[in-house]
């Protein structure tokens, strides 16, 4: 029998900031004119696979993308994958979108059909899509609120454990990164306390398959040391 983690419930709102600097007037094209054309409807939650421009063979979901350099990789290396790509912070889906897109293309220009955004809390997502219709989950350095009080807006928190265990399917992997020690050790306490995955100790060099990210070398040039988890779905 698993223990339990003593940790207050999931809030409901958001948490982090949604803008950073004032956007530039290209940062504004890019969502103003890119982003909807790459949105993931709300009406496709329901049936993902129907937001994607043809039937995916299988349907990866990214929470907290970041700049975008995981999500951008993971879709050219994965072409017939459907990816769904979560993000709140304006930068960061700049950062994503301005890659898509060369200057002057954002209204016009072609954008991969086999990636989709969600620009809304992941957590809404989470609950609305349907039992095991998600085949990878991916958490690459989160946020890691490392004061105590603060551990309950982690997204890897008893709730949504339960959470992402209901969409991916049997077998499926949630892949979690970290270089933040308190979150390392946060990962290990909540993930242990669990019996939905199974769960192995993680590895101490980004394993293959695993894009970098500008969190990362950030990570590595600051003299931290980031932790790769597999976790696979019962």
């Amino acid at each position: 029998m698993t223990a339990s983690v003593d940790v207050k419930a999931s809030p409901e709102r958001l948490y982090g900031r949604q803008r950073g600097h004032p956007l530039r007037p290209r940062q504004q094209r890019l969502l103003d004119q890119t982003l909807p054309r790459m949105r993931f409807p709300e009406a496709a939650i329901t049936d993902p696979a129907t937001a994607f421009g043809h039937q995916p063979a299988q349907i990866w979901l990214e929470v907290g993308f970041g700049g975008g350099e995981h999500s951008l990789a993971q879709n050219e290396a994965n072409p017939d994958v459907g990816y769904i790509a979560c993000e709140v912070f304006e930068n960061g889906l700049c950062s994503l979108l301005s890659r898509v897109v060369p200057e002057g293309g954002e209204e016009t220009a072609p954008v991969p059909e086999m990636l989709r955004i969600w620009d809304e809390d992941a957590r809404i997502l989470l609950r609305g899509l349907p039992d095991a219709s998600i085949d990878r989950l991916f958490l690459m350095f989160p946020d890691p609120w490392p004061k105590s009080r603060h551990a309950k807006r982690r997204f890897v928190h008893p709730e949504t454990v339960k959470m992402a265990a209901r969409i991916l399917r049997p077998g499926a992997t949630w892949r979690v990164a970290s270089d933040d020690p308190t979150y390392q050790a946060w990962v290990e306490e909540v993930m242990g306390a669990q019996d939905l995955f199974k769960t192995a100790p993680p590895a101490t060099v980004r394993p293959e398959g695993w894009p970098p990210t500008r969190y990362e070398a950030k990570a590595f040039a600051a003299g931290r040391r980031p932790l790769y988890w597999t976790f696979t779905r019962r």
